[in-house]
């Protein structure tokens, strides 16, 4: 944003009847997310962000099926069409159609936008837009979920979590009574420090150079903590020593280039599988030895926690109404829209985990 504070206006929404294919949401509750969406990208402007989200639709356009309006709905940044390979396939959770760009600003359909203030056009974001009352998403990038589940909690399930989450869940997949090391214990980290624990890790390892995180991070099945500032030697020989030559999983959350080398090189050789969570620098390169791989150790990335957002979302709520999976730990704060700087306020300083946006009349 340019480190200018958000502006709230009162504009125009178009009809989601205007556009096949698109659903018009009523969002309730929204979850402050990362920056990282933007870094090193040049978005269009004026637009309306936000991506994490939980709302009703409101109405529907030509063509829409899958969703009605009354439903109750969680938005995604990266859609699934249902139609391409990418979805298709059970080993992606990608969409051709859908991916996510920060510099489309318009639908799909008709490439124009759905909002507008004075006639001027404001641009989507991430096919979301979600810091908004009303918003028009392609269907694809609509989630039905269960219309018990409390939409103020599990809106922080659109994004950040899941990610977290299932890149332990569904992608590190450690085996029960391992050892998981977690690099970085914002949000998502911490979704991932959960998601070992729910897999049955019986060593958490939360590694970040803020030791304030550590306590809380506790509530998260971390069991132990390492702060690479306390060491004069690299990281990963840190955790090798500490696991017998090197924990079984580790995932890095940070998109620190080096925290994501440091993430691969601590697994142990034969069975050490590393997952790439954060989201680097689009010039950050990735360097380590060869042997490494030849000594069977793997590297793994992941996207959304490889979760497909129509087809496994609604099953992701459910594990919080089963009371599997605690979402209401991650969250910390909550303002009212006509406060939302204050979240920012929040997220720039690093204080808290999720901050809950309310729609309020």
């Amino acid at each position: 944003m340019g480190g200018r504070q958000a502006t709230v206006d009162r504009g125009g929404g178009g009809s989601a009847s205007a556009g096949h294919g698109g659903a018009r949401q009523d969002p309730l509750h929204l979850a402050l997310p990362h920056r990282r969406l933007l870094l090193g990208q040049t978005p269009v402007f004026p637009r309306i962000f936000g991506h994490e989200a939980g709302g009703i639709i409101e109405s529907v356009g030509e063509g829409v099926t899958d969703v009605a309006p009354g439903d109750h709905v969680l938005p995604v940044f990266t859609g699934e069409c249902k139609e391409c390979a990418h979805c298709k396939s059970a080993e992606s959770n990608m969409c051709d159609l859908l991916r996510i760009n920060t510099d489309r600003g318009v639908m799909i359909a008709d490439g124009k936008s759905r909002f507008s203030i004075n006639g001027k056009p404001i641009y989507h974001f991430v096919g979301t837009s979600t810091f908004s009352e009303y918003t028009v998403m392609h269907v694809g990038c609509v989630a039905k979920i269960n219309p018990q589940a409390p939409l103020d909690k599990v809106c922080v399930l659109s994004c950040g979590i899941s990610t977290g989450l299932g890149a332990s869940i569904n992608v590190a997949k450690p085996p029960k009574g391992s050892t998981v090391a977690v690099f970085g214990l914002g949000a998502v980290g911490l979704a991932a420090a959960e998601g070992a624990r729910i897999a049955g890790a019986s060593r958490i390892i939360g590694v970040d150079l803020n030791p304030s995180r550590f306590e809380e991070a506790r509530k998260f099945g971390c069991t132990e903590f390492v702060n690479p500032k306390d060491h004069n030697k690299p990281v990963q020989e840190v955790l090798a020593e500490m696991t017998n030559g090197g924990v079984d999983r580790s995932v890095e959350c940070t998109g620190n280039i080096n925290a994501m080398i440091q993430a691969f090189e601590c697994v142990h050789d034969g069975w050490g599988v590393a997952v790439l969570v954060g989201v680097p620098h689009k010039d950050a390169e990735f360097k380590t030895h060869p042997m490494n791989f030849l000594n069977e150790r793997t590297l793994k990335g992941t996207f959304f926690g490889n979760y497909k957002p129509r087809t496994d979302l609604p099953n992701v709520v459910e594990l919080y109404m089963k009371k599997e999976l605690e979402v209401e730990k991650f969250i910390t704060h909550s303002v009212p829209f006509a406060e939302i700087n204050k979240a920012f306020d929040l997220m720039a300083k690093g204080e808290g985990i999720r901050c809950i946006i309310r729609m309020e009349n």
